[in-house]
Formats: structure tokens, sequence, C-alpha cells
């Protein structure tokens, strides 16, 4: 389930929630019962192994392919 990062406006408390993404846009009550929440843009992180990516593309293009004279 996602989890959804939220500020309350009235304390100032930052806090997390997990819930169904269907009610991700539904109203959050902080911790402390406070109403007057804004939910707040998150960045996702993607990690992997090394092993699991596609190998880097090697030469081609004329910037560093060897097309240019």
């Amino acid at each position: 389930m996602p989890r959804y990062e939220y500020r309350c406006r009235s304390c100032g408390d930052t806090f997390e929630l997990s819930r169904p993404m269907s009610e991700s846009s539904a109203p959050a009550v902080c911790p402390a019962g406070h109403e007057d929440t804004v939910k707040l843009l998150s960045t996702v992180a993607v990690g992997g192994t090394a092993g699991s990516a596609a190998p880097a593309p090697q030469g081609g293009g004329c910037c560093g392919g060897g097309c240019c004279g």
C-alpha cells in the first residue's frame, strides 16, 4: 500500500499515512488531531543492483562514436 506524506498547517508536524491510491486525495487528520493538513509532493527513489540494469550503449552518434573526423 502506498505511503503519503502530509504536513499539518496548525502545528507544523509532518507525518505519513498508508492508504489505497483511491484515497490519496482524501483529507488526513494529523496525529495531534488537527484537520488542517496538506498532502506533500514526494519523490520516489527506485533502486536496484548493477547487474539488473541494461548495459550502457557503446559508441554510436557523432559525439563520442568516432565518426567525426
